[in-house]
């Protein structure tokens, strides 16, 4: 197995008054995808959040590529990690082609590397650089536009790719479609990817390992082939259910 490139050691959280998280430990291989499945409030996207340092941990240790968590420049953290949101959030006074740039704009990179690394960022996702670079995000529709947002996550090319609810937005088979180019996309940089969902489908097409969350404590954290077999009460309830929201 690879080198772990996320590593948590028995990682607490808390809200006033509400545990969020109580012990979690789990490490995903660099190059790996761990798709985090669970109801909302298990927890799931407060486990990106401590990744890239916009919470911090009550107790437990967070390694990212080998590193203490709160040892990193946050800063430099998370510009390590590209992030991916359902709401996508691109910048509305941004073209297509500017808002893929953000990151290596800030990074300073020139202005020819920029548009290549842009325009060919497209082309990973599906967009013809000619067709779209040029255009508005109003223009887009929703897949186009989290295309977009998964080429703007690793336009400086992040080792670590985080990714909460991204398809969860989008019609059935625009999800369907976006999956399939995300195992595409996977299967040729090899990110090390945590993906959050709800849907048990989408967890087990997309991650090498799943791990399934329940009520703030990770109660499975294996193949999809394992969490299937899986006895654990907890685990059958969200199996059976299939698409887990709410």
């Amino acid at each position: 197995m690879a080198a772990a490139a996320i590593e948590f050691s028995s990682v607490s959280f808390s809200r006033p008054g509400r545990r969020i998280l109580d012990g979690v430990s789990f490490s995903v291989p660099a190059g790996e995808t761990l798709a985090l499945v669970g109801r909302s409030g298990a927890g799931k996207s407060t486990i990106l959040k401590l990744i890239n340092r916009l919470l911090a941990p009550d107790a437990g240790t967070i390694r990212v590529s080998g590193r203490d968590a709160q040892a990193w420049d946050r800063y430099d953290l998370r510009r390590h990690a590209g992030y991916v949101l359902q709401e996508i959030g691109l910048f509305p006074h941004l073209t297509v082609g500017e808002n893929v740039g953000i990151v290596p704009r800030l990074l300073a990179w020139p202005d020819e590397r920029i548009r290549t690394r842009s325009d060919d960022l497209l082309a990973l996702v599906g967009l013809r650089a000619a067709e779209f670079r040029d255009r508005w995000p109003d223009e887009l529709s929703g897949g186009q536009r989290q295309r977009v947002g998964i080429a703007r996550a690793l336009a400086a090319d992040p080792p670590v790719l985080l990714m909460d609810e991204p398809f969860g937005a989008l019609d059935p088979i625009t999800r369907a479609e976006l999956r399939a180019e995300f195992r595409a996309i996977q299967a040729r940089v090899r990110k090390t990817v945590v993906i959050v969902t709800h849907d048990m489908s989408e967890a087990f097409a997309l991650g090498d390992r799943v791990g399934v969350l329940e009520e703030g404590t990770l109660i499975a954290w294996d193949t999809a082939a394992a969490v299937v077999e899986s006895r654990d009460a907890r685990v059958r309830r969200l199996l059976d259910a299939g698409e887990t929201r709410g």
